[in-house]
């Protein structure tokens, strides 16, 4: 189903002749990722992603059982999902390329599947013929299975040269008509999720946590796959900004998700639980954006297990956007908590929670607002996905 977004650029942080000259601006776009709407799984050349794989071993770990076979099938509808927007008036669209439908092998080497080009250029000039700006992310989580199989995905070093490639192709099939890419979305939620406890593919933690997981370890793979996203995204910017963005004017950035935790209590052990969630949330990739390392807090407390970038790398990763992407949901509660055998879930050392004495967290205070503007003083920021509250959440 369609996600309605909004999109909100703050401060200009470059000068880009391509930018409009203007501090802030709002877009009313819907926002789609490919495992949950595209379809035509079996169809068109397309080979088979980590989701396929996830959601038909393990479909107990979808709360419907569902998959992607056929989702809002857009693959065959998206002419009459392209009228529905723009009879709601929307001027931009957010959606995921599938990596495994352009490369089925997730690699050149593999060949390129030029009905899968096909397609995505027909969606993208349909768009644009109807005032529809298209905002593509490269990885929204779907890694060709191939890919899985051959080296383990993003546990491996050589995911990064693999997505450089197939970021470049997509760069020159489609650049000269997309002015705004979006590397990854939600590196976090991916890691996490697919690494720490297993609930998204591939599925993989630690065996004695009793999740039910494919193997794994969540004391270190959540660490590598963060890290080799943050070199995959940085190379795959560094193809774009020297090949791409001087002829084809547009820019490129990553989307990022994060929550904001407030201390449970007043109690100073409380006041840092809160900013160590935050570093473990957001600071794990906004520090290396920024400064080329990860957060103190976390290089303390995770230690060994935390890859280190090189020197190369810090100065590839450092800078590596025209803008920052945020998707924020919610907001929560966070306690100090003992230290407790190691995995990525309790190396903060935190608790958090969603009310407080029976009370569900409230709205933000002053606080909150004056840490956001300072965390979001030096760049341009695009917000996705804004939460609200409700019964369920």
């Amino acid at each position: 189903m369609f996600l309605h977004s909004i999109e909100v650029l703050f401060r200009q942080a470059l000068s880009l002749e391509q930018q409009p000259h203007r501090t802030s601006s709002i877009k009313h776009q819907h926002q789609i990722k490919d495992p949950t709407y595209e379809g035509a799984a079996k169809e068109g050349g397309r080979g088979p992603s980590i989701w396929d794989e996830f959601t038909h071993h393990y479909p107990e770990k979808i709360r419907d059982r569902s998959n992607g076979d056929v989702a809002v099938d857009q693959y065959h509808r998206y002419k009459e999902d392209i009228k529905i927007m723009r009879n709601m008036n929307l001027d931009a669209y957010r959606f995921s390329i599938s990596w495994s439908r352009i490369l089925p092998k997730g690699k050149l080497s593999g060949g390129i599947n030029q009905e899968g080009i096909r397609y995505y250029n027909n969606l993208i000039d349909h768009l644009l013929a109807n005032g529809l700006q298209p905002y593509v992310t490269l990885f929204h989580w779907d890694l060709p299975q191939a890919l899985e199989e051959e080296y383990g995905g993003f546990l491996s070093p050589r995911i990064v040269k693999d997505f450089e490639e197939y970021a470049n192709l997509c760069f020159k099939e489609f650049g000269d008509r997309v002015k705004h890419w979006i590397t990854l979305n939600e590196p976090w939620s991916y890691s996490r999720g697919g690494y720490a406890i297993g609930i998204y593919a591939p599925g993989r933690c630690s065996e004695w946590l009793n999740l039910n997981c494919t193997g794994g370890d969540s004391g270190t793979e959540p660490y590598l796959a963060s890290h080799y996203q943050l070199l995959a995204h940085a190379a795959s910017v560094q193809v774009y900004k020297k090949k791409y963005q001087k002829s084809q004017k547009g820019i490129i950035g990553i989307t990022l998700v994060c929550f904001w935790y407030t201390p449970y209590s007043n109690h100073k052990l409380d006041k840092d639980a809160a900013n160590r969630a935050l570093d473990f949330m957001y600071g794990w990739f906004m520090e290396p954006l920024t400064s080329g390392k990860y957060p103190e807090s976390m290089i303390s407390l995770v230690g060994e297990r935390l890859p280190k970038f090189s020197e190369e790398e810090a100065r590839l990763v450092t800078g590596s956007y025209d803008f920052i992407g945020l998707n924020y949901y919610t907001t929560a509660y966070a306690a100090n908590a003992p230290k407790t055998r190691p995995n990525y879930d309790s190396d903060s050392n935190v608790k958090t929670s969603y009310s407080l004495n029976g009370i569900p967290i409230g709205p933000s205070d002053n606080e909150k607002d004056k840490r956001n503007r300072i965390m979001f003083e030096n760049y341009t920021q695009m917000v996705f996905k804004p939460g609200h509250a409700c019964s369920r959440s």
